[in-house]
């Protein structure tokens, strides 16, 4: 058994989603600030973190595109944890059509599209519309029974298309996002089993995750 890790590191000054709010980490606590109520020699370090729920490796609850969706509370475990997990590669910009799933089994599965954009990570031309699923790839998916859909690039949808139709189309159905995994190419094409779990977060659209894979 060998465990995968598929996340960015969250640290900061690290790339953000153009638009929105950089990573921001302060000590609330030091080890050099000893409380009187510790005994000598015993000392904490408590953090505080500011950042956007689209900050690094993240998931996106139907909330996310719906008012009124589910929100990362309500996502139950069986979407996000211990799914047998396929990776399908298409390592080309532009659309990614229903054809990439030719043949595959979907049901129950999380599906991750490894498109090594995410060898672009920290580069200017990152945070930019690359591979994208159309909304016919995303209506099979639906239909198949995804449990999951991933994708290592900046969007699962084209940028330039506002209507943003595999967000509006997966959300709708309820099946979690999960944008900027990486290193989807040390997944075996046997299978693996995957986990992306976010905080149970009341109201939560989006969160980071550390999402890594067991084979």
């Amino acid at each position: 058994m060998a465990l995968i890790d598929l996340s960015h590191p969250l640290e900061p000054n690290m790339p953000t989603y153009p638009g929105l709010p950089e990573l921001r980490m302060r000590a609330v606590l030091t080890h050099d600030e000893q409380p009187a109520h510790y005994a000598p020699g015993t000392t904490f370090q408590i953090a505080a973190y500011e950042l956007g729920g689209n900050t690094g490796t993240y998931v996106d609850a139907p909330l996310h595109r719906y008012r009124g969706g589910a929100d990362l509370a309500a996502l139950a475990l069986e979407r996000l944890a211990d799914l047998p997990g396929v990776v399908i590669t298409a390592l080309r910009d532009g659309p990614l059509g229903p054809e990439l799933f030719s043949g595959v089994e979907l049901a129950g599965r999380a599906v991750l599209i490894r498109t090594d954009w995410s060898e672009r990570w920290g580069r200017s031309d990152y945070f930019r519309s690359g591979p994208y699923l159309t909304a016919e790839a995303c209506r099979l998916l639906v239909r198949a029974q995804a449990a999951l859909v991933g994708i290592d690039c900046a969007n699962i949808d084209n940028m330039a298309d506002p209507t943003r139709p595999a967000h509006s189309i997966l959300l709708a159905a309820g099946i979690p996002i999960v944008e900027h995994l990486r290193a989807l190419d040390e997944l075996p094409p046997g299978g693996f089993r995957f986990f992306a779990v976010p905080p149970a977060i009341r109201g939560g659209t989006s969160f980071p995750v550390r999402a890594f894979a067991i084979v």
